[in-house]
């Protein structure tokens, strides 16, 4: 019963084994990425690593972990560094990763894709957000190295092409560790003054990891923020970093830039020139139409004798006068005839004036009397007359039996 090992031994004895096998202390393996877990508290990577129908697991601790440039994937091909031990808790054998790169893919241009998704997804390079850089750029902010090629090329572009334009550096480093938080500080103060017309942000050509702190995802998205124009012109042609997605405008080199933000300083007098010219004309033009119109109005009568053509106003006035006296005359001569006209009219309808003739009228209580009929003896009746009224008493009342028209006699 002596030979009786209790698990724990066992797992600690062939722990030892393992770790004491020098070969499995440093392999490099190829497989395929399964199982992947992030330990957000951690920091740590478990994953499963597979090839053909086996598997093994793995971990990579944090502080390997945080050194990828890049995330790991389920379904990702990878090449790790590692070591072999056993887990003696569970009694299972895993690998200890401290190095990962994609199989057939370097690491640094996998990390690029990966955040260039994850990005473009939120939106930081929709040209919507672009601001259109002014045509007139006179204060060019510039963020580089100060000792750098691309601040002297921007200058000689400037001062050949544009040298009326101010420079306002900002210099930053652009390569290693500490320059993309360097980048980010002179971006921020240059655009939190705000007198800049635009801002170019670059550096000289290198190799993607010489470019890298271009790829960096706060300065990215500070680029992206950026109130002020930003043109981004890292490296050579070729060269593409997520900062000129994220900027308003790419320029292939730093030259480049210098020349997109700038006016053609000799295009602009040629066109200074062409303009003056062409105003210089067109004054002359309506100078000569002007003379024109005047000498066309100092040829007319009026200018030339001006006291003739007051005389003849005055001749046309006095006969329109006289004319005007005329009409009006014999306008008011016909409306007399016509008003003593209708007076003559008016006269012949008033009942008054057939008074004047012998007839009368005769009323009883208000009202006009007009057949015997309305009257009995006794009857108070009032007669008018052309120059007076009668009042008189009717004593009695008879009847029209008959009068004679055409020698006959008939009945009324």
């Amino acid at each position: 019963m002596d030979s009786v090992l209790a698990v724990s031994q066992l797992n600690r004895y062939v722990k030892s084994v393992l770790d004491s096998d020098f070969r499995l202390k440093d392999l490099m393996l190829r497989g395929e990425i399964s199982n992947f877990v992030n330990h957000y508290r951690s920091g740590h990577f478990y994953f499963t690593l597979k090839e053909g129908g086996c598997a093994v697991k793995a971990v990579m601790f944090a502080n390997y972990a945080n050194a990828l440039p890049f995330e790991p994937e389920n379904g990702m091909a990878v090449i790790v560094r590692c070591s072999v031990s056993l887990y003696e808790r569970d009694g299972s054998y895993q690998i200890y990763v401290y190095e990962m790169q994609p199989d057939g893919k370097g690491a640094l241009q996998l990390a690029f894709e990966q955040l260039y998704r994850r990005l473009e997804a939120q939106g930081l390079f929709s040209q919507e957000n672009k601001i259109p850089l002014p045509r007139y750029a006179m204060r060019i902010g510039v963020v580089t190295s100060s000792t750098g090629a691309a601040l002297q090329d921007i200058v000689k572009m400037l001062s050949r092409r544009c040298p009326m334009a101010t420079l306002e550096p900002s210099p930053a480093p652009v390569q290693g560790a500490d320059a993309p938080a360097g980048l980010i500080k002179a971006l921020d103060a240059l655009d939190r003054r705000g007198n800049c017309d635009v801002i170019i942000i670059g550096r000289g050509g290198g190799s993607m990891e010489d470019l890298w702190c271009f790829n960096d995802e706060q300065l990215v998205r500070r680029v992206a923020a950026c109130k002020t124009p930003v043109v981004s012109a890292v490296g050579h042609e070729i060269d593409y970093t997520l900062c000129d997605y994220a900027a308003d405008l790419r320029a292939p080199t730093p030259s480049a830039a210098a020349e997109l933000v700038s006016e053609d300083g000799a295009a602009l007098l040629d066109n200074l020139e062409n303009l003056c010219s062409r105003i210089e004309i067109s004054m002359q033009q309506r100078l000569e139409k002007s003379d024109q119109r005047l000498q066309n109005l100092l040829d007319k009568p009026v200018m030339r004798r001006p006291q003739l053509v007051v005389e003849q106003a005055r001749s046309n006035l006095e006969s329109y006068a006289v004319l005007l006296e005329r009409l009006m005359r014999e306008k008011l001569r016909q409306n007399q005839r016509e008003l003593q006209l209708q007076t003559a009219r008016l006269q012949a309808l008033n009942p008054l004036a057939r008074l004047a003739g012998g007839y009368s009228v005769t009323t009883h209580d208000g009202s006009v009397v007009s057949s015997v009929g309305q009257l009995t003896a006794g009857d108070l009746v009032d007669i008018r007359l052309s120059d007076g009224v009668v009042h008189a008493q009717v004593t009695s009342v008879s009847s029209l039996k008959g009068v004679k028209k055409n020698g006959r006699k008939i009945d009324i």
